[in-house]
């Protein structure tokens, strides 16, 4: 209440932000049920579907931030569904599937997902992938968290900073790593997934550097390999195509037998204001 006597209207409480949007596709009522009963017990807002027509209309009408897909939608192609969520949306997508084929892990793994997981499956172990995937989806909140909720003063007759972004070159090409974006010398965007755009950005950040599958693994999906698990060997392939292997530039990642991998050209960081 105010000193005057007229009381205060009460003050608008701060507005929650939004849980995180997950699309479980399954054709089996009782597999999604129970994968949404689960992450929503993690904070994520989930919808249940049970065909890729029906993921399409959510598309268009409350796409999710990421997408767990089953290949074995009746009389649908999964990869086709993948094929299309790559094409036209930038989501994470992890698919979860009883096709456990290392064909089908490739041929997954080469249309653009995120993540391949094979049921049966560890609720905890799904969990912790669909984390792993929207960590690398977005910028990591935890420094800003701790920053104090108003700017500090600036000082009489100095002009508030500019933000810097930050830009590396390599070889006339560009990353900007706020914007997740790769350019070639021409300036125009290659279009990265989630998983490629990681796996350069490891590379720029230790060129000249040996760095195992093991590394490349964690750093981009946040765990180990399994001894025969090729994921990071099917990422490089598909970098190296975008990056021009018919034209030999693709080969500045060179493979080290028995150690991984190691990318040539010389990297250097710009810095400039917004």
């Amino acid at each position: 209440m105010s000193t005057s006597g007229i009381p205060l209207p009460p003050t608008a409480p701060s507005a929650a932000p939004s849980p995180t949007h997950v699309a479980v596709v399954d054709d089996e009522p009782d597999i999604t049920l129970l994968l949404a009963g689960y992450l929503a017990t993690h904070g994520f807002r989930i919808t249940q579907l049970h065909s890729g027509t029906a993921l399409m209309s959510l598309m268009a009408e409350d796409p999710p931030q990421l997408v767990l897909l089953d290949l074995g939608l009746p009389g649908e192609d999964g990869f086709a569904i993948a094929r299309q969520l790559r094409q036209y949306w930038k989501c994470g997508l992890v698919i979860v599937t009883g096709r456990g084929d290392a064909v089908d892990k490739v041929v997954g793994l080469e249309i653009g997902a995120d993540d391949y997981i094979t049921k049966p499956f560890d609720l905890r172990e799904l969990a912790a992938r669909v984390k792993a995937v929207l960590r690398r989806l977005t910028p990591d909140a935890s420094a800003a968290s701790a920053l104090p909720a108003t700017p500090a003063p600036v000082a009489a007759g100095m002009s508030e900073p500019a933000e810097l972004r930050e830009q590396l070159l390599f070889e006339g090409w560009t990353v900007d790593v706020a914007a997740r974006r790769l350019e070639n010398p021409d300036g125009s965007e290659v279009a990265l997934t989630t998983g490629e755009f990681d796996l350069l950005h490891a590379f720029l950040l230790h060129p000249g550097r040996v760095l195992s599958r093991d590394f490349l693994l964690e750093h981009t999906r946040g765990r180990e390999s399994s001894p025969f698990d090729r994921t990071i060997d099917v990422q490089v392939g598909r970098l190296r195509r975008k990056l021009g292997a018919d034209s030999g530039e693709g080969l500045w990642i060179k493979s080290v037998r028995g150690a991984g991998y190691l990318f040539v050209p010389r990297v250097t960081v710009k810095r400039s204001a917004d």
